[in-house]
């Protein structure tokens, strides 16, 4: 088995399907990409949760190089996404390069050989460069509950669905109420004798214009794929027009008076409707697109809480006081997306990991590359997500940088590329001077989005257009080494 490679990716989600096709492309077949699963899909081979699904338009969750006529619906779910982006790797030929079942530890950067040293489940690989991309919707996160390992009954994550465990007629108690909660709540409903659900935060909930697309539409579509091309281009410039309001967060007030409709065409009660109205401007967390939220919250078995204060072996305390006696509980609580765990296991020449030099704030050029870890490439890094658009556009854009870095590395004869640390920090600098004024950082909320101190870690704050425009390998920005 060869263990020494030119490209190391850790991850076959999407992103590492995307880095393979255009490693690829540029003629780089030095490639092998380390997946801890058994399939393609990452998040989506992940999470099984009832009612998973994309909140992105399944034209505009596509990869570009491989749209998809046949989507089934205008929002996707989640078994039709993963077989997707298995037939895109196996399509284009990624797959033989994937070895399944091999999961990354410890990286390491020898200076010495100038090679990353990937320890994994399976023994040692080395590699010239190392592409970290494991998915931001990766860790399952459990809430800091007193008591929290202390229920008795069955207990999990949304993210580690268990379907062993039959929810008919059981008292289900569920804490949270974020993009997951929100999909898995309504499916579950009608299930179970009594559902207790957990809110420390009303989230912004908005109509979802979700439906079946029709046989014609997708014939059409597989048929003349301009037309497809069309729709795809019209959700990108309705999007970035959505972004403006993120950006004029007077603008984004306005909007969200026509949103709260929704609010109270679906809830009657105005107590209720009182409690699951946010306190914060739209767009400031996440936007959660859903038409059964409201009324599986309204069900006659339904319970609205206050956020859990405390778990005991067979209840959930709420914060107002109140207590649910319950026999499953299930965490909808997200994930480790402040600080990704795997900068606790990449470590530079010195033996410092990334999350000891980033001390609690995570920087990188265009979420990707970090002063004092050569050859180190991020997916879906700090300040890298636009808060209005579909991921996967960015995940592109990185992974041609990726294979444009390691194509300019196998024609130099380079060993290797460090970002520059002034072109760094005055990148970082720009976008947290542009930052204040969005609705990310004044809408008033609490989000893993902004630190404590103000220091936000997560969004870009301007057009996808300049993001696509901008995300783009520049030797210039680099310290190049000779072999």
């Amino acid at each position: 088995m060869r263990r020494d490679f030119q490209v190391l990716v850790i991850g076959a989600g999407a992103s590492g399907v995307a880095t393979g096709y255009h490693l690829l492309r540029t003629g780089i077949t030095d490639v092998v990409i380390l997946e801890k699963g058994d399939d393609i899909g990452g998040c989506w081979r992940e999470n099984t949760y009832p009612g998973c699904g994309c909140d992105v338009p399944s034209a505009w969750y596509s990869l570009s190089f491989d749209p998809n006529p046949g989507w089934t619906r205008f929002y996707s779910k989640q078994a039709e996404i993963q077989r997707y982006l298995r037939s895109t790797s196996d399509k284009f030929g990624i797959t033989p390069y994937v070895r399944f079942g091999v999961q990354a530890k410890d990286s390491r950067w020898n200076p010495a050989t100038r090679r990353w040293e990937v320890e994994t489940s399976q023994g040692t690989f080395t590699a010239a460069m190392l592409v970290a991309a494991p998915g931001p919707l990766h860790e399952p996160q459990l809430p800091d509950v007193p008591g929290v390992d202390s229920f008795a009954g069955e207990a999990f994550h949304s993210a580690r669905w268990d379907h062993s465990v039959d929810l008919t007629g059981k008292r289900v108690a569920v804490i949270g109420t974020g993009a997951s909660a929100v999909q898995f709540v309504p499916e579950i409903v009608g299930k179970v004798a009594e559902l207790h659900v957990f809110q420390r935060t009303a989230a912004w909930v908005v109509r979802k214009h979700d439906f079946v697309n029709p046989g014609w539409v997708r014939t059409l579509f597989r048929l003349a794929p301009p037309f497809q091309a069309l729709l795809r281009a019209l959700l990108y410039l309705v999007h970035e027009a959505a972004g403006v309001a993120f950006r004029h967060p007077r603008l984004m007030n306005r909007v969200q008076q026509r949103v709260l409709g929704h609010l109270h065409r679906q809830v009657r009660d105005p107590a209720l409707r009182e409690r699951l109205t946010p306190r914060f401007t739209l767009g400031c967390k996440r936007i959660m697109p859903s038409n059964d939220w409201y009324p599986a919250i309204t069900a006659p078995n339904a319970t609205l809480h206050g956020a859990a204060a405390g778990i005991r072996p067979g209840s959930v305390l709420g914060a107002d006081g109140t207590e649910a006696e319950v026999d499953v509980l299930i965490f909808g609580t997200g994930f480790e997306v402040a600080e990704p765990p795997i900068a606790q296991y990449v470590f530079d020449g010195d033996g410092v990991s990334l999350a000891e030099r980033w001390q609690g704030v995570p920087q990188a050029y265009f979420g990707t590359t970090v002063p004092g870890f050569p050859n180190l490439f991020l997916f879906l890094g700090p300040n890298i997500v636009p808060g209005h658009a579909s991921v996967l556009g960015t995940i592109e854009k990185q992974a041609k940088y990726v294979a444009d870095a390691a194509g300019a590395m196998v024609r130099g004869h380079w060993a290797a590329l460090e970002v520059r640390r002034d072109v760094h920090d005055e990148w970082n600098a720009e976008v947290q001077r542009a930052l204040p004024s969005t609705v990310y950082n004044s809408g008033g909320c609490s989000s893993y989005y902004v630190l404590p101190s103000g220091h936000n870690i997560a969004n870009w704050p301007w057009t996808l257009t300049r993001l696509h425009r901008e995300l783009r390998f520049r030797p210039g920005d680099f310290i190049v080494t000779a072999s």
